[in-house]
């Protein structure tokens, strides 16, 4: 059986994108914990930039297909999460250069 490892998951969430901002979900800094077991059951903690945004189920559900992708995933949990509240301060480097901060 293929091993899934958070650096797996974080990889394929590099190609969830919130419709409203051009930057993946990973470097806008709304992933908070990615969790996987020994018996390869993922669960990511994520959050939006903003707790009333209307795209966050559709962003849930991307990042939940995009994992879905990966050989030997057993199941696959996406939890949406408000504390804390997500701040522009969380953005990789990656994501400030990419939104020209």
């Amino acid at each position: 059986m293929t091993k899934v490892t958070k650096e797996l998951v974080l990889e394929k969430l590099k190609d969830v994108y919130d419709p409203e901002i051009p930057v993946n979900v990973v470097d806008l800094g709304l992933i908070y914990d990615v969790q996987v077991s020994d018996i390869n059951e993922v669960h990511v903690q994520m959050t939006l930039t903003a707790p009333g945004c209307g795209m966050g189920p559709y962003i849930a559900q991307q990042a939940e297909w995009a994992i879905s992708e990966l050989e030997g995933l057993e199941d696959v949990t996406v939890e949406l999460v408000f504390e804390p509240p997500w701040t522009p301060d969380m953005l990789t480097e990656d994501g400030k250069k990419l939104l020209g901060i």
